[in-house]
């Protein structure tokens, strides 16, 4: 069984309980890494654990939210092996997978409606990674320093 990860702040908390519980209606199982209230938080106390679940394979991908997803991707992308893409269109995110190898989703909370995040969603879960040129090109996102 496959299982996402979630976190968000509480500018996400909304949208990241309505995708984790639409994530577990297609059969995933999900972990959650908070936060657990729409009360004012800090997007960091749950991106690190979220991007450290999905480097030591605790879980397979992730989704995270925050008001825009750009402080919470900036997060994210801290972590060597992440490579999270913030996504407010289904092209955007097959392109993040199938391109970038994109193992974590952004979606920005304030920005996009519960039916455009099942789209979005839908076409993450649902396209894989198409190597080639653009292994190379994954390959040297990591800096070696």
């Amino acid at each position: 069984m496959r299982i996402i990860g979630f976190a968000g702040d509480h500018a996400g908390f909304e949208l990241k309980e309505i995708t984790r519980k639409y994530v577990e209606s297609l059969g995933y199982l999900s972990k959650d890494f908070g936060a657990y209230s729409a009360e004012s938080s800090d997007y960091p106390d749950y991106a690190h654990p979220l991007a450290s679940a999905v480097e030591s394979g605790q879980v397979e991908l992730g989704m995270a939210f925050c008001g825009t997803g750009n402080g919470i991707s900036i997060t994210l992308n801290k972590h060597r092996t992440i490579r999270s893409a913030i996504c407010w269109l289904p092209e955007i995110a097959r392109l993040a997978r199938a391109h970038n190898d994109a193992n974590i989703l952004v979606l920005p909370a304030r920005f996009i409606t519960p039916d455009e995040m099942k789209a979005i969603v839908n076409v993450f879960l649902n396209t894989a990674f198409e190597g080639g040129r653009h292994l190379r090109r994954v390959e040297k996102i990591s800096a070696n320093i």
